[in-house]
């Protein structure tokens, strides 16, 4: 797989095993802890097999599975069973590619759930206490106060947004007129512009036009507000938005396997999947204005241009490894502080977002969606400390209304199959 090209198998355990035994530096860990902590991780993506989660006890989750896959034309799902930060059950349905079955090791988009990654980027650089998410984002006294994002600033109410507000789509942005981040064959027609807009490009022609409400006393849901946090990200570590979540989210988390998004098919990864919308979707303009059409999941969006708002490839296994890593439980250690975590799942009322989760409801649990051409991701983590995690290679007509059906067949199968789950930890190798 391509991971080995650059990390053996050796390195990235040592490397997890260090951030384990490193937990000391936001809490004191139990003895139980201290054995969870100095057993082996493995690499999920490379070890797990469907078969591991082949059981007759079970074979009615395969055949609900198969039923919802039908019904909605889906071509492959992968899902995954957490439950108090032990991988239950991680298993593949129909097929990654025309000629592979999908493996609980495939890696898919998971486009909006790109979003919790970039928040837990942020809240990493908190607890070091190199930003707070108090701090304003433009202008001379912001973080972004580069002098040409200065002079693009028509509007001083920009002065005002803050970290916060943009984790919290309460930024002041609006899609009214086109989301600029699925904009670009328009920007680059308006513009005269012969090459994809670049982020700095899209951030100067954002500052120059006006907000839509004063920063934090409304919100809208902003793609281009988590673009302005992945560009946070890398000038507060002077490093690629991608490296700095790689070595300082994703492998401390024992997540080896998420990547950033090629934008056609030639650019995927040796173990991600095929993507398909559905049969009756029109072929689209492609992103970067050549004039050509294209199936809508491949070159009809600048997927890979997205950065945290929406362009990680993942698995389902690491998805739940990641989640089991920022929910405050103690037997997967957390990689970021105990008030870090409690700021990510607070709940304020029905009309605020969450950091990086879409709502964290108390009675509800904490949720996180993702949709666009050729997929669609759910993370629901219940208030019982059930994790389920969802990800297809297929779009739907539904769009983002997917997730709904995909949380109400989750409800389902816990009714009928959360007792029966063995007692087990596919995260650890025995």
């Amino acid at each position: 797989m391509k991971i080995s090209k650059g990390i053996t198998l050796l390195t990235a355990a040592l490397s997890t095993v260090l951030l384990f035994l490193g937990v000391s530096l936001f809490s004191k860990k139990s003895s139980a802890e201290e054995t969870v902590a100095a057993r082996l991780p493995v690499n999920l993506n490379e070890t797990l097999t469907n078969e591991m989660s082949d059981t007759s006890i079970l074979a009615g989750i395969d055949a609900k599975v198969k039923e919802y896959m039908t019904y909605w034309g889906l071509k492959g799902v992968s899902l995954s069973v957490m439950r108090n930060d032990s991988l239950l059950y991680a298993k593949g349905f129909g097929i990654a590619d025309t000629d592979r079955p999908m493996e609980p090791g495939n890696i898919l988009r998971v486009a909006s759930v790109s979003k919790l990654v970039t928040a837990v980027g942020i809240m990493v650089l908190q607890d070091r206490g190199q930003l707070s998410i108090r701090d304003t984002v433009f202008g001379p006294g912001g973080i972004l106060n580069d002098s040409l994002y200065v002079a693009a600033i028509r509007d001083p109410l920009y002065r005002t947004i803050t970290v916060e507000d943009l984790l919290r789509h309460r930024g002041g942005f609006s899609r009214r007129g086109g989301d600029p981040m699925f904009s670009t064959r328009w920007i680059m027609m308006q513009n005269g512009w012969t090459t994809v807009p670049t982020h700095e490009q899209l951030m100067e022609l954002q500052l120059k036009r006006p907000l839509r409400f004063a920063p934090g006393t409304a919100q809208e849901y902003s793609n281009f507000g988590y673009l302005a946090l992945s560009m946070i990200i890398e000038k507060v570590s002077g490093m690629s938005y991608e490296d700095f979540i790689q070595q300082n989210v994703l492998h401390p988390a024992g997540c080896l396997g998420f990547r950033i998004a090629g934008n056609y098919y030639k650019d995927k990864y040796p173990e991600e999947v095929r993507y398909y919308v559905q049969h009756d979707d029109e072929p689209a303009d492609e992103f970067n204005n050549s004039g050509r059409k294209v199936t809508r999941c491949y070159g009809g969006n600048d997927v890979t241009g997205l950065s945290g708002a929406g362009a990680w490839v993942a698995s389902a296994p690491e998805l739940a490894l990641l989640v089991a890593s920022i929910d405050g439980r103690p037997e997967v250690p957390d990689i970021i502080s105990p008030e870090s975590v409690a700021a990510m799942t607070e709940y304020v009322d029905e009309n605020t977002y969450a950091l990086g989760w879409n709502d964290t409801k108390p009675d509800a649990g904490w949720t996180r969606t993702g949709t666009f051409a050729g997929t669609s991701a759910l993370v629901k983590y219940f208030p019982d400390g059930e994790c389920w995690v969802f990800i297809t290679n297929t779009s739907t007509y539904k769009g983002p209304g997917l997730a709904r059906f995909t949380n109400n067949l989750f409800e389902t199968l816990r009714a009928s199959y959360s007792d029966k789950f063995p007692a087990r930890n596919l995260f650890y190798a025995d």
